[in-house]
């Protein structure tokens, strides 16, 4: 099969994981006026639907790949899953089990589908334990974190876990999710209007991308590939302003020192599923093309109705971001 279309940025939701987080689900239902939900500790995202979807049913999702044109979708985690607040020990068990059944879900159609690993990010040693056994064992594609972790993306706690997927040899790839860990989110204007998902998402991506720059995270792991959602969330809107502050405060890192900010956030990757044509074309003219790959979120409320004109041009970043 010709490789034509690749899709870095669809999520999947494994039956097999329900329930398996203790209190913290996850776990579908309905409410008491009718409407479906999804759960994790004390939060419940709805309507939401997930059951006889793309989410959960692998013939949905190739019937929509091959109605969309996709030849090839990586499959990462429900955001909302990714548990790095809650217990480690519980987070590690619940990783196990959703790394075990994402192989399961790939496998049913392989030479169409990738998966992606998640961890325990709270404790790094189990986390680095894991994301070998996923890619070694079980032959994982890359890993999937979130945004908001117990400590910042740039504490050296996570030198061991970058330099993990350096001498794996994968990528690893961020995307925020709507609440403060197993509960609503941190800030309740948030939990207003879907805030969360319009304005949250794009703050969390941010946030990540200057954080990864300004903390020297690509300083000390000049080989780590990492891939943010949704263009870096606001970053191209904001790229100026973070590069003249950088010229005039002490905490730069050398590499913003000497190269400037706009250099280094080229060392990063994007996924190009931004909205509208004038945001797409200040992602392509800011962080240029050759370091963009093609995402839909994939049966989501902004999936496509049909490819972008430049999907195909972003086929042979993909293959090169995941070693294919």
């Amino acid at each position: 099969m010709t490789i034509k279309i690749i899709d870095t940025h669809a999520h999947v939701v494994l039956g097999k994981a329900f329930g398996k987080a203790g209190k913290y689900g996850p776990e579908t239902g309905v409410d008491k006026n009718g409407l479906p939900f999804f759960r994790i500790g004390e939060y419940k995202m709805k309507p939401m639907q997930y059951e006889n979807t793309i989410f959960m049913e692998n013939s949905l999702r190739i019937e929509a790949m091959d109605k969309l044109g996709i030849d090839l979708q990586l499959l990462s985690p429900n955001p909302l899953t990714m548990f790095h607040k809650i217990e480690s020990k519980i987070a590690n068990d619940f990783c196990k089990i959703h790394n075990d059944a994402m192989v399961e879900s790939i496998n049913e159609y392989p030479n169409r589908l990738l998966g992606s690993a998640t961890v325990p990010l709270q404790d790094i040693n189990l986390s680095c334990k894991e994301l070998e056994r996923s890619i070694k064992e079980l032959g994982l594609s890359s890993v999937s974190t979130g945004t908001d972790l117990p400590f910042g993306l740039d504490d050296p706690r996570l030198d061991e876990f970058y330099q993990t997927i350096v001498e794996l040899d994968i990528p690893l790839f961020l995307h925020p999710a709507s609440t403060g860990g197993a509960k609503g989110p941190d800030d309740w204007r948030m939990g207003r209007f879907d805030m969360s998902i319009m304005l949250g998402y794009t703050y969390e991506e941010t946030l990540a991308v200057a954080t990864l720059i300004i903390g020297g995270v690509l300083d000390r792991h000049p080989k780590l590939d990492i891939c943010i959602s949704h263009g870096g969330g606001a970053m191209p809107f904001l790229i100026h302003r973070f590069s003249e502050m950088s010229k005039i405060r002490d905490w730069a890192p050398e590499g913003v020192k000497e190269n400037g900010f706009l250099n280094e956030l080229k060392k990063l990757w994007f996924d190009a599923h931004v909205h509208g044509e004038k945001s797409q074309a200040m992602l392509f003219d800011i962080i240029g093309e050759e370091r963009l790959v093609y995402g839909t979120n994939f049966g989501g409320w902004d999936t496509p109705k049909k490819l972008e004109d430049f999907a195909p041009d972003l086929t042979e970043n993909a293959k090169k971001l995941l070693r294919l």
